[in-house]
């Protein structure tokens, strides 16, 4: 058995490495190869090249990558066509890349899988007209993504998400802050302004500002940030060190979770964190901002056809936490909104509620139930005449 996968980014390496871990045991003899990081590597993934440089978002940014994402494209499409060829390629997020990879594989005969379906649902619906052009199975990590795939003719199946089986249902802040050797009586603002350059471009000078504000309207908070690379650590340390001096913030390497786990309330860049910082019952501030000619578009053309971008509303369908997009995300109304949960206990508990609640709607084995449903098309098209 051969397996085929790619990864773009820090969450779609850990939901990755998480995946083959599964088909390992379902699979015991299987190679993995692909374009993978560090949690992939070390659980069996052959890397013919790293995540580093991949991670770009929005169409404006995915444009300037264009010849080294088409490079990189031609290259796999050989690997994989015309020398490795693998019984199944998965795609792991990271849908820019992915899907017109998966098409060119596919019209090759190759079975191919999407690992997180792209937010088709929420922006460009006609997108779903040429998913079963790339992809034979899409794999949802949320419950209410699959009947829209049905209504189109598209395979889809609800695994549940990883991260909800990781992380336990009651956190222990204690031992969160003792590993980090924070006061347990500290108040604490975890930041997070991405895993993708491009985020802690566009928002690491709000996010330091914000903490900044909030560091001065209550003494004594400790401010910590996790983050994904060194080349991100010292972009926002730059940031901290011009607009953040009382903040004194406290940059971490890796270690998000953790952070997550000890802090009050949180600052993030819209993504998978704001799911993790829900799992966590963490209450937060959500932030997203494009590359400015991405967002006219967005706004010009009507693409997106939700109400909400942070992960906890989209799952609620409602407003559970504060989110920011473009120029609303100020450092005043970011400042002004984490202060709202630090002075309102009561909303924080409630929030804990509904965020349990969400907690065990995704909590399903996820990856097991992934390498079920990849090993369930494999059988039907081994059957196939």
């Amino acid at each position: 058995m051969r397996i085929a996968l790619v990864a773009g980014e820090a969450s779609g390496d850990t939901l990755g490495a998480a995946l083959i871990e599964a088909l390992k045991r379902r699979f015991p003899d299987a190679e993995f190869a692909g374009v993978a990081g560090p949690r992939m590597k070390a659980a069996g993934c052959v890397a013919w090249h790293g995540i580093e440089g991949l991670s770009v978002m929005g169409l404006t940014e995915v444009v300037s990558h264009l010849p080294q994402l088409l490079r990189l494209r031609s290259e796999l499409v050989h690997r994989l066509t015309l020398e490795w060829r693998p019984d199944v390629f998965i795609g792991v997020d990271y849908k820019e890349f992915n899907l017109g990879l998966a098409r060119k594989l596919k019209a090759q005969g190759l079975a191919t899988v999407q690992y997180v379906s792209p937010q088709i649902w929420a922006w460009r619906q006609g997108r779903v007209r040429t998913m079963n052009e790339a992809v034979d199975l899409v794999l949802c990590l949320f419950p209410f993504e699959p009947p829209f795939y049905r209504e189109h003719g598209v395979r889809a199946a609800f695994v549940g998400h990883p991260l909800a089986d990781q992380i336990p249902i009651e956190v222990d802040r204690a031992a969160a802050r003792a590993q980090l050797g924070i006061d347990a009586a500290a108040r604490v603002l975890a930041v997070l302004p991405g895993s993708r350059r491009g985020e802690v471009e566009r928002l690491g000078a709000p996010f330091a500002e914000t903490a900044e504000k909030l560091a001065r309207r209550f003494p004594g908070l400790v401010c910590i940030a996790p983050m994904v690379t060194p080349a991100l650590r010292d972009s926002f340390a730059k940031h901290c060190a011009a607009l953040a001096p009382a903040a004194r913030m406290r940059l971490l390497d890796g270690d998000a979770r953790t952070a997550l786990a000890a802090a009050d309330v949180v600052l993030v860049a819209s993504g998978t964190a704001t799911l993790e910082a829900a799992l966590l019952k963490r209450p937060m501030v959500v932030a997203y901002r494009l590359n400015p000619l991405t967002a006219w578009l967005l706004r010009t053309f009507r693409l997106v056809k939700v109400d909400h971008f942070s992960q906890p509303n989209l799952l609620a369908g409602e407003k559970l936490v504060d989110e920011f997009f473009q120029e609303d995300a100020s450092p005043d109304a970011m400042a002004r909104a984490l202060a709202g949960w630090l002075d309102d206990p009561a909303r924080v508990e409630r929030l804990r509620l509904e965020f349990t609640k969400l907690h065990e709607r995704l909590r399903c084995d996820g990856a097991e139930r992934a390498s079920a449903e990849i090993a369930e098309l494999l059988t039907a098209r081994t059957a196939t005449p």
